[in-house]
């Protein structure tokens, strides 16, 4: 695949989820809510790994569907781990 696939499909989610936050009375908290909870959710992953052994390499794309889809997001990337 070409790397202008990884960009439309990351345009495709900043727009659903841009517009998604947009319909809500308070789109950037909403937006920023989102945000922080899934990068917090990462480093919670990160600083429990040595007890459940459950790891997620910290690279552009999980920062992206991180911060992007949030806490959704990363519960995807773990069961995309599982599957794959």
């Amino acid at each position: 695949m070409n790397g202008w696939w990884y960009g439309l499909a990351a345009g495709v989610c900043l727009l659903a989820v841009g517009r998604s936050a947009a319909s809500q009375r308070h789109p950037v908290r909403t937006l920023l809510a989102g945000a922080i909870c899934g990068v917090g959710v990462l480093a919670l992953l990160a600083l429990t790994e040595p007890l459940t052994g459950i790891s997620l390499p910290l690279n552009r794309f999980t920062g992206f569907v991180a911060v992007v889809l949030g806490v959704p997001g990363v519960t995807a990337l773990l069961l995309l781990q599982l599957l794959l």
